[in-house]
């Protein structure tokens, strides 16, 4: 496993955590329910503010660097309703095709399962990855997620669809 330097990602990173996201949708089209048209076309603005630094943020985004270059991506998002507080969403999973193979992804995995451990109440972490996706689907079974069911016709990707495994973590 290489170590990279981990940590949550700040307003300041926006412009690279961008670029990294962009990439992302650009190259893996069916693994993202985002399409690099439309987040493109969104002003630097919604980057920074997906990444605020608050302590309740809605969004936490964590970042993996090696050499001071942003090289992966995970973020969880926390429910703000009342009967669904004790659930987050682990998101926007990604490591440059370079760094694959190297851990990178459990430490982002892990690195956000601490996250939202530390948040009061948040007992469950849920997550979607593309079916046929085993590297992925390992990924999260190592850290504990099991998978709850199949949703079909999950993500339009050009003139076809890619079906979605729903997977669940309890805290």
């Amino acid at each position: 496993m290489v170590m990279c330097q981990t940590m949550r990602l700040e307003p300041k990173h926006a412009p690279e955590y961008r670029a990294l996201m962009l990439q992302a949708y650009a190259l893996h089209p069916d693994a993202f329910t985002s399409s690099v048209e439309e987040r493109e076309g969104l002003p630097l603005l919604w980057w920074q503010a997906r990444l605020s630094a608050t302590p309740d943020a809605k969004d936490v985004v964590f970042g993996a660097f090696q050499g001071g270059v942003l090289v992966g991506a995970v973020g969880l998002s926390f429910e703000a309703r009342e009967k669904a507080r004790h659930k987050a969403t682990l998101f926007g999973m990604v490591v440059s095709a370079a760094q694959r193979r190297l851990g990178l992804g459990q430490q982002l995995v892990a690195t956000a399962l601490d996250c939202a451990r530390s948040r009061p109440g948040v007992q469950v972490v849920q997550l979607t990855v593309t079916k046929g996706n085993a590297q992925a689907q390992a990924l999260y079974a190592r850290n504990g997620f099991v998978e709850f069911g199949v949703e079909p016709y999950a993500v339009a990707v050009g003139q076809g669809f890619v079906s979605k495994v729903h997977m669940w973590c309890r805290l």
